[in-house]
């Protein structure tokens, strides 16, 4: 059996049963609700950091009487019911900020801390329910047990939701780059279209403005030569949009 002063996560006022201080060690532990003779102690998690690996223990006790201590020795649940209200104002908190983000960064950050929330508020109604199964009378209890349930919902809905709207912004920035690179390949092409235009043209005229001697009618037929090698241009301009199958 462990000596009480092994624990420092206990409050100071807490004279735990033997048959409790069996069950725990230095280390508070997960979220869960150790079960006495005569006893029960509740142990929950504050609302986890961003980034923060580490949980802070809020410890409960309910003595042999019936009556409840919270993690100050202060008697009742009051404690409970705060600790469930921060949960809420920080679900709360990020919704507003999935509502009014413009960029997946914002929600990204989100989603980052909302798992941990939602598996965070999800193991302390399983140590309240449990709690609730030894203490069936005691009214507040289950009340905080049914605001468990609430907040369990609103957290996994947290993380879905900023799972989708971070997948929906992935899949419209994607969009708009595929409209982009359509753009790009439009004006590419056209630009293609428009050097193949000019290709027969501009051999021609390389040829010609070479220093060799040409055949006397070439000079007299300098117009014709031009728009020749303009018409082979539109034979080229449309074989290649005929062959492409053309594009706006």
């Amino acid at each position: 059996m462990s000596a009480k002063q092994d624990f420092g996560f206990l409050p100071k006022g807490f004279d735990l049963e033997p048959e409790l201080l069996d069950q725990i060690s230095a280390r508070s532990g997960i979220q869960r609700c150790l079960i006495g003779h005569d006893e029960l102690l509740l142990i929950v998690h504050e609302v986890p950091q961003a980034g923060v690996p580490e949980r802070e223990p809020l410890v409960f006790w309910r003595t042999p009487a019936g009556g409840w201590f919270g993690p100050d020795s202060r008697k009742g649940l009051g404690q409970l019911s705060a600790l469930l209200e921060r949960y809420h104002a920080v679900v709360d908190e990020y919704e507003a900020v999935i509502d009014e983000s413009e960029g997946a960064a914002e929600v990204f950050k989100v989603l980052r801390h909302a798992g941990p929330l939602a598996r965070s508020t999800r193991n302390m109604l399983v140590a309240i329910e449990q709690a609730c199964t030894h203490d069936d009378d005691n009214r507040e209890l289950m009340t905080l047990k049914d605001r468990g349930r609430e907040l369990e919902r609103a957290a996994e809905l947290l993380y879905h939701d900023a799972k989708l709207v971070l997948d929906f912004q992935q899949a419209e920035r994607a969009e708009e780059q595929q409209a982009a690179t359509e753009r790009l390949n439009t004006i590419a092409f056209r630009l293609n279209l428009m050097a193949g235009f000019f290709l027969p043209l501009v051999g021609i005229g390389g040829l010609m403005g070479m220093n060799v001697d040409l055949p006397e009618f070439v000079h007299s037929w300098f117009w014709g030569i031009f728009f020749g090698g303009l018409l082979l241009g539109v034979v080229v301009l449309f074989l290649v949009g005929w062959k492409t199958g053309g594009r706006e």
